[in-house]
């Protein structure tokens, strides 16, 4: 039986080109280790100084902001830098139900990390760099983690090197509800992701050599109107890999339009996800439609196909780090008479630096 899918459609113009950020890992920035006193005197404007006095978070969402330089140094996380002395408050939070907790600093003005700790201050998430822009901040924190009903969970504001200064504090939930692929769906073939991970399997143009996966799903389906769409259902995640730094996996497949006409890309994940539709060079990315795909929320992405051109669909996480190792989706291609392409080895000659 298949589940009713909600549907958010997003329409590709065909005169759009929208430049895409497709790589699998981001190059950190240089920071500067800037050192701001602090003392140690909590002035009541932030959260807790320590887990044993955090401030309770009854419910979601939670808005709070603060000031840290008057906090002292408890705890620090490594994602990705370590060592650091800045001061940090905690926020402790129980949900009721299992969750994709969302905590965002946009606004605050130093260089923040903030990271989530379950009930033995083990890391469940963290994030030192989230933001580079004049909306939300420079070197500004947010992260997401799946969270368990039941279980207290510890929010940390912290900072880098000794940083400390004024944040914004946002908490927002999404309730976690397993993706269950489509019985007939065709199976990706990847590999779970692991620590030290190299993609070989459908990376696309993030792979040495390219390579691709086909689109020839076409499952035996009953239940209409679904006969002859091509469903597949995927793995997807993040992994540190071999020089230490953070990876998501991301999926590439070829379609080649058979008629020209609308044809449509569905994705639905466990966590959110971004999906494009892209042309073929890999020095020169460019998406012909692109949208968000929120945690468990189906979504469609339209585009005007042209007969005979091959079209590369895109699928993965849309952070560099992740609240678990390994998720589900699947994606459903449809709308259009299609070819399929083989999958193709294509030579790597390098990409320009926001696509690596």
């Amino acid at each position: 039986m298949r589940t009713a899918i909600v549907v958010l459609l997003v329409l590709g113009l065909a005169a759009a080109a929208f430049a895409v950020d497709t790589s699998n890992t981001r190059v950190l920035p240089t920071k500067m280790n800037r050192v701001v006193p602090h003392y140690g005197t909590p002035d009541g404007r932030e959260g807790g100084e320590t887990v044993a006095d955090a401030i309770v978070i009854g419910g979601l969402p939670y808005f709070d902001a603060g000031y840290t330089c008057d906090n002292i140094d408890d705890y620090d996380v490594v994602c990705p830098y370590s060592g650091s002395t800045s001061p940090d408050v905690v926020y402790a939070y129980t949900p009721a139900t299992d969750e994709i907790l969302e905590v965002d600093l946009c606004g605050s003005t130093y260089d923040t990390k903030v990271y989530v700790l379950d009930a033995g201050l083990s890391s469940v998430a963290c994030n030192d760099d989230y933001y580079f822009d004049d909306l939300c901040g420079v070197y500004v924190s947010y992260v997401a983690a799946t969270i368990y009903a039941g279980n207290t969970y510890y929010i940390v504001v912290d900072g880098y090197g000794g940083d400390c200064g004024d944040y914004n504090l946002a908490v927002t939930g999404t309730p976690m509800v397993p993706v269950e692929c489509p019985a007939d769906a065709v199976a990706e073939g990847e590999p779970d992701v692991y620590d030290g991970y190299v993609d070989a399997t459908n990376g696309g143009c993030n792979s040495t050599p390219n390579v691709y996966g086909d689109i020839d799903w076409i499952n035996a389906d009953p239940l209409s109107p679904f006969d002859g769409q091509a469903w597949m259902c995927g793995r997807s995640g993040w992994y540190v890999n071999a020089t230490g730094g953070n990876s998501r996996d991301t999926d590439w497949f070829m379609v080649t339009a058979a008629e020209s006409g609308s044809m449509e890309y569905m994705l639905h994940g466990e966590q959110n996800m971004y999906m494009f539709v892209l042309n073929t060079d890999c020095e020169n990315l460019v998406a012909v439609a692109e949208a968000d795909a929120l945690a468990n929320v189906p979504t469609t992405l339209s585009w005007d196909a042209v007969a005979g051109t091959t079209y590369l669909i895109w699928a993965g996480p849309a952070e560099f780090t992740g609240p678990v190792d390994n998720f589900t989706y699947y994606m459903r291609i449809t709308g259009n008479m299609y070819n399929t392409v083989p999958n193709e080895d294509v030579s790597f000659s390098g990409l320009k630096t926001m696509f690596r």
